[in-house]
């Protein structure tokens, strides 16, 4: 006769029918009702809203600038965070006060301070527009957006990694006669890749999905300035229901596919 094994902590059977009852009332019944409404829709007009020049290039723009974003702050956020665990410094609380500052502002606060300095006629938007180019209502000014409200998931994912790295492995592999950019490669590189995809992950999906902080700095001019969330908006002003779920659709089919490839890669490289 065999004999149960209890659980070392009880309860495991409420508490995994509250986790499922939590997540399907927070994402999975919004995601369903989404498809539901967006079923309504026949294939010709589905593959017309989102095939139409304005929705490809809001796709484009919100994918490309995020993108860009998250490659920013992962080569900005290691260096940050290895500053930060590496060494200290006066001011050292100062700056970790700071990256966490895109958690606590308001999107839309950060949104108008960063118009406000790279407008044409900003603090610093003006040196911008003397030598010949501008930054606020531009991809530029979108991607500097989402660069300040991403950067906290990089440096925050990299800094326990970067702590349980003991400097010891550094030190001897410097004692072997490995080279600075050597120890970077074999010795730091492996170890931190898994956590910067995962970072990098984080603010890329973030960036995608943002709309406080870029309808100020964006202009939001169609086929140029205009991200997804926006047009989706756009579309739900205008009654357009149908459509703004249709987009929706679009956006998080690609998102996951992206996420899927991420998240893979990762894996990959964490079992090699």
């Amino acid at each position: 006769m065999s004999r149960r094994t209890s659980p070392v902590i009880p309860g495991f059977g409420l508490t995994l029918g509250y986790t499922l009852v939590y997540l399907s009332l927070l994402v999975l019944i919004p995601l369903g009702a989404m498809f539901v409404h967006a079923a309504q829709l026949t294939w010709d007009q589905f593959w017309a809203i989102i095939s139409s020049p304005r929705v490809l290039a809001a796709l484009k723009l919100s994918f490309g600038t995020a993108f860009l974003a998250a490659i920013i702050n992962g080569v900005i956020g290691t260096l940050l965070a290895w500053v930060l665990v590496r060494y200290t410094f006066p001011g050292r609380k100062v700056i970790e006060a700071m990256i966490d500052l895109p958690f606590a502002l308001p999107t839309a606060v950060a949104g108008i301070a960063l118009t406000a300095l790279y407008a044409p006629n900003g603090l610093i938007g003006q040196f911008a527009t003397a030598l010949g180019f501008k930054i606020a209502y531009t991809p530029l000014g979108i991607t500097l957006a989402l660069t300040f409200v991403t950067l906290p998931f990089v440096v925050r994912t990299l800094q326990p990694v970067l702590a349980d790295i003991p400097r010891e492995v550094e030190e001897a592999a410097a004692c072997l006669g490995a080279k600075p950019l050597q120890v970077a490669r074999h010795v730091l590189l492996p170890a931190l890749l898994p956590a910067w995809l995962t970072g990098f992950a984080l603010a890329f999906a973030r960036g995608v999905g943002e709309y406080g902080s870029v309808i100020f700095i964006a202009g939001n001019m169609p086929m140029k300035t205009e991200i997804l969330p926006l047009l989706i908006m756009v579309q739900l002003d205008q009654y357009n229901y149908a459509g703004a779920t249709a987009i929706g659709v679009l956006m998080l089919v690609v998102s996951f596919i992206l996420l899927l490839l991420i998240n893979l890669l990762q894996r990959r490289i964490s079992r090699s």
